[in-house]
């Protein structure tokens, strides 16, 4: 056993008591809570990196209040934050609140996104979900995740952006770069969303939590790309676990 296994090991949580459990089922426990923390060393790595090559790392998608962000998360669901922008620029200016949202009207706001794709889907659940807020939090975008879950259109990502953007939550939002990411560098393996963010959300340092859905999504979108990553160019190419790398130029 080299030195890293063995300090890992060490460190490693106690158990749960041992009643019923097999060795096998032990040795499995074991070695998953070892594997966890070289993973968690890995992301400490990486997170680093990140933050050294980009202290502030920001979400492209533009808004102006914790509403409109909510708005606007929704509205970028299979499409991409520069054409979110395109449409709310002009849209905010008019409907920055729930209450405006709702004197727009699902066609008024429909006229207003139809450059976003499934847009008819999109402008009825932002109708529908500033009513909400209007009805039962007083026209406040909630702070509580179930709240934002309960509301239409909203889903588990949406609700970590608004709650790490706009709140300032520790949440790890996982779209398609997230997921990417995560499973190439060999931080948080998972199949599902789900998965990956609860894997993320054990080995990130807390000090990186506050930015690290940002640093991913940015690294997904610019370099960690899904067909031709830029393996060459990337800070994180000596440390990620991704094969095959792909050559320079």
């Amino acid at each position: 056993m080299d030195l890293a296994w063995r300090d890992a090991a060490k460190q490693a949580p106690r158990p749960p008591r041992l009643a019923g459990r097999t060795t096998a089922s032990y040795k499995h426990f074991m070695a998953r809570n070892i594997a966890r923390k070289k993973r968690a060393a890995l992301a400490e790595a990486v997170f680093e990196r990140l933050a050294a090559a980009n202290p502030e790392p920001a979400g492209e998608l533009e808004y102006v209040n914790p509403f409109t962000l909510l708005v606007a998360v929704v509205l970028s669901a299979q499409a991409t934050d520069a054409g979110v922008n395109k449409a709310t620029k002009a849209l905010f200016a008019v409907a920055d609140t729930p209450e405006k949202m709702v004197a727009l009207g699902e066609q008024g706001l429909a006229e207003r996104i139809k450059t976003i794709g499934l847009y008819r889907a999109k402008a009825r659940h932002v109708i529908a979900l500033s009513r909400t807020i209007l009805e039962k939090y007083g026209g406040q975008t909630p702070k509580d995740r179930a709240a934002l879950e309960a509301l239409p259109g909203v889903g588990r990502k949406t609700a970590n952006v608004v709650l790490n953007t706009a709140f300032g939550e520790p949440t790890v939002a996982v779209d398609t770069h997230v997921f990417r990411v995560a499973n190439r560098l060999g931080i948080a393996p998972g199949n599902t969303p789900r998965e990956v963010e609860d894997e993320l959300m054990q080995v990130i340092p807390m000090r990186f939590l506050p930015h690290a859905h940002h640093w991913l999504i940015l690294h997904g979108r610019y370099v960690c790309k899904a067909r031709t990553p830029l393996c060459a160019a990337c800070i994180l190419s000596d440390i990620c676990l991704y094969e095959p790398k792909t050559p320079a130029g």
